[in-house]
């Protein structure tokens, strides 16, 4: 095994475009969208594009440093110039821990399906092979897990497109036996939001983080040969992923069913399925959110470990979790994201109201975190590159003012967890996670903190000069 520190630059443009889309496809849209729609009702369509326009700020804020300096750590890396060292290195072991708890999830939701299909083999025992499989997959090369992305996010991608295509017909009454619905359903059962404006609102917060995950195309952008290209394209095709895939689908929903049909809080597109009359409808959606888990579980790991590696090659993580195989991977990155991943699962099984939960919970506000980190980061970064004169390839819209937007937005979302008895005790534990974290960071880097000597650069210059050097090195230089 190598020690040097370079990830292979593998990927190709395929595999970034195909990483991008199922970054913002999980399972929690096929199964967990029921549950906001019986909350909100078919007004859940206005809080999915809140939430959406959101994001779709936030990723172009997070392209415009990425497309002028793509790294692996990405959020991570931008955070240590722009806010100082104590803030990358906790927005970095946040969101590691927050992938890493996600494995626990995915692998025993994986489990569960399998153990449905082959009720003789233990669930658990379907939970280490599917984890296991997917290291192998990950350790082996970047490529391998770009493969696999690719074909995993081609079925999300296939299926979710048959169904708008069939949503569509049986919306103007092509498909014989299903009347077409007009407007029915969307206003027919106590109005667009039956339950009120502030049921939408409670909305927004819980459909807010199905979008997590659009970020992983600008961490995977640095294992590119062209990752400018593959950042812009990915942050480009944003808006069109969720206005397709969720905003899309999810009217197709609630324009085809009631609102309020218990069918709908089960599994909605199970539901819509079955009311084209197709058999087998559970099992096909199986197969989809199988293949949702699958995914998540590769792009789980394959984040916690990249971040893993970045945060090592600052000096924040233990140093042989940077070294990297003769094939270009952080093998010891991979394998510490795996050993935590194997542990979350077992107490999934051993203790999953308690201990697990606990676990979970303290991950349940760290989408947010990272979108402020981003936000304030890019704000600062903005600033002293158009102070440098420096030419970026991408650029925020409307900056500064949409920039400020989005921090008072993703702020309200934040204060907003405190209010809804479903968010309150996650947004509680993420903070105290958080304020753990935050304070170790402090501690480690509390040199900067201390007033600039009349010998020490201060953090301005210290700033210009990385950004100048980036921009030599990127060739986006004034």
């Amino acid at each position: 095994m190598a020690s040097h520190r370079e990830l292979k630059k593998t990927l190709k443009p395929r595999h970034l475009s195909m990483i991008a889309i199922a970054g913002v496809i999980g399972a929690g849209l096929f199964v967990g969208s029921g549950a906001a729609i019986q909350q909100a009702g078919p007004g859940i369509l206005l809080a999915y594009i809140a939430a959406g326009i959101v994001v779709v700020l936030v990723m172009r804020m997070l392209g415009e440093m990425a497309a002028a300096n793509p790294e692996t750590g990405s959020f991570s890396a931008y955070a240590d110039k722009a806010l100082g060292r104590w803030a990358g290195f906790s927005i970095g072991w946040l969101y590691a821990w927050f992938w890493i708890i996600v494995l626990g999830i995915e692998a025993t939701a994986g489990a569960a399906i399998m153990h449905r299909w082959v009720p003789g083999v233990d669930q658990w025992i379907w939970a280490l092979i599917l984890m296991v499989l997917l290291t192998l997959t990950n350790v082996w090369s970047v490529k391998s897990y770009g493969e696999f992305e690719f074909w995993f996010a081609s079925i999300k991608v296939t299926a979710i497109v048959l169904f708008l295509i069939a949503g569509v017909i049986a919306i103007l009454g092509l498909i014989p036996g299903v009347p077409a619905p007009g407007l029915t359903n969307l206003l027919g059962h106590g109005g667009l939001m039956p339950n009120g404006a502030s049921a939408v609102l409670a909305g927004i917060l819980v459909v807010v983080f199905s979008f997590f995950g659009a970020e992983i195309a600008t961490i995977a952008a640095g294992e590119s040969s062209d990752p400018v290209t593959a950042v812009r394209k990915a942050v480009n095709s944003t808006v069109w992923r969720i206005l397709i895939f969720y905003i899309g689908s999810i009217a197709v929903v609630v324009t085809l069913l009631p609102w309020d049909d218990a069918s709908v809080a089960k599994s909605p597109y199970v539901a819509v399925i079955e009311s084209f009359g197709i058999p087998a409808a559970a099992t096909i959606m199986d197969i989809v959110v199988l293949t949702s888990v699958l995914s998540c579980l590769n792009s789980g790991l394959y984040t916690a470990s990249r971040m893993i590696f970045s945060l090592s090659t600052r000096g924040d993580a233990p140093d042989s979790w940077s070294h990297v195989s003769r094939r270009g991977v952080p093998v010891s990155a991979v394998l510490a994201s795996t050993i935590v991943g194997f542990i979350t699962v077992g107490l999934n099984y051993l203790w999953p109201d308690t201990v697990f939960l606990f676990l979970v919970n303290t991950s349940g506000a760290i989408a947010l975190f990272v979108w402020l980190v981003i936000a304030c980061s890019q704000l600062i970064l903005r600033r002293h590159a158009d102070a440098l004169g420096t030419k970026l390839t991408l650029r925020m819209w409307l900056f500064p003012y949409l920039t400020w937007i989005s921090i008072i937005a993703i702020t309200t979302m934040i204060v907003g967890m405190l209010f809804l008895d479903s968010t309150r005790e996650s947004l509680l534990l993420s903070v105290g996670l958080a304020v753990v974290v935050v304070a170790i960071g402090l501690i480690r880097y509390r040199r900067q903190l201390s007033p600039v000597g009349p010998h020490e650069h201060s953090r301005d210059e210290d700033l210009a000069e990385a950004l100048e050097e980036d921009a030599e090195a990127h060739g986006h230089g004034a």
